[in-house]
């Protein structure tokens, strides 16, 4: 979507966007029988927002200089950047069916080998840090691109998070939008119990952040927050999405452990038909 085609999507459109998302994300894991289906579902509403109404870019133009930047640092949830990229034209959607397979350009872990990903993610703790360093050079270049960049909470463990957040807030980087995605899980378990972590937004607000808190699977939430980042100048922005992992498929939803979902044949149609039901 380039600049000049850049539209204002109403919240039922995004909404239905988001739904899409939701069903490429099936579709790729229902073919490869697992995967991390649930932070695909979990991160669909603000990949929606991203792609569909905020992000300047164009997808047929990937090298485009002054293309604002998606980030993901969080490698493992490129399902859901997969579907987004698919359903923005990046690449076909039956490209999506090769998820995980061998030689295909959608490993489980995406790379910078795959259309529309800026880094490969698959170290987690390292995505905020090319995203600062980016975001700097766009501005030492005088151009106008954003960075959007994607995290996780168990990331907020890893000390070079804090490296670059003290970095890009002594740097004053405004055109940095920084989402951590706090879904309760990580591969061992709840990071409460692994290391905490809270208070979140207290923590990224105390680096010299513009810092809030809101329902990451509300668009209309996610919306006015994005909003209210670009109306603080001369800081970082950091906006920290409570979110449910499988969101949208209560089967999902209500497992213990979703990080990594192995599904049985037949709950596939189950899975279909609660996300058809719902809104």
């Amino acid at each position: 979507m380039v600049e000049e085609r850049l539209d204002v999507m109403p919240v039922a459109a995004l909404k239905a966007r988001a739904k899409n998302l939701r069903r490429h994300v099936l579709r790729m894991a229902e073919v490869a029988g697992q995967g991390y289906v649930g932070q695909g579902l979990d991160i669909a509403d603000l990949l929606a927002v991203l792609y569909f109404h905020e992000m300047r870019y164009d997808p047929n133009r990937l090298d485009w200089p002054d293309r604002d930047r998606f980030v993901l640092s969080i490698g493992h949830y490129s399902i859901g950047l997969y579907a987004a990229l698919a359903e923005a034209g990046v690449f076909p959607l039956d490209e999506l069916d090769t998820y995980g397979k061998d030689g295909s350009r959608l490993e489980m872990s995406g790379s910078e080998a795959t259309p529309g990903f800026e880094i490969t993610g698959g170290s987690l703790g390292h995505g905020l840090s090319q995203a600062v360093g980016m975001a700097l050079g766009l501005r030492l270049d005088g151009r106008q691109a954003r960075i959007f960049n994607l995290l996780s909470d168990g990331e907020l463990q890893e000390g070079a998070t804090w490296e670059a957040a003290m970095a890009g807030a002594h740097y004053r980087l405004d055109n940095l939008f920084c989402f951590i995605d706090c879904n309760s899980q990580q591969a061992d378990g709840p990071p409460q119990q692994i290391m905490g972590i809270e208070p979140v937004q207290a923590k990224w607000k105390a680096f010299g952040w513009q810092a809030q808190r809101i329902n990451g699977n509300d668009i209309t939430a996610i919306l006015a927050a994005i909003d209210t980042a670009k109306a603080a100048k001369g800081r970082p922005h950091a906006i920290v999405l409570d979110t449910v992992m499988g969101k949208g498929v209560p089967l999902f939803e209500q497992r213990e452990k979703n990080h990594f979902i192995r599904v049985d044949a037949g709950e596939w149609a189950i899975a279909r038909a609660q996300l058809e039901a719902g809104e």
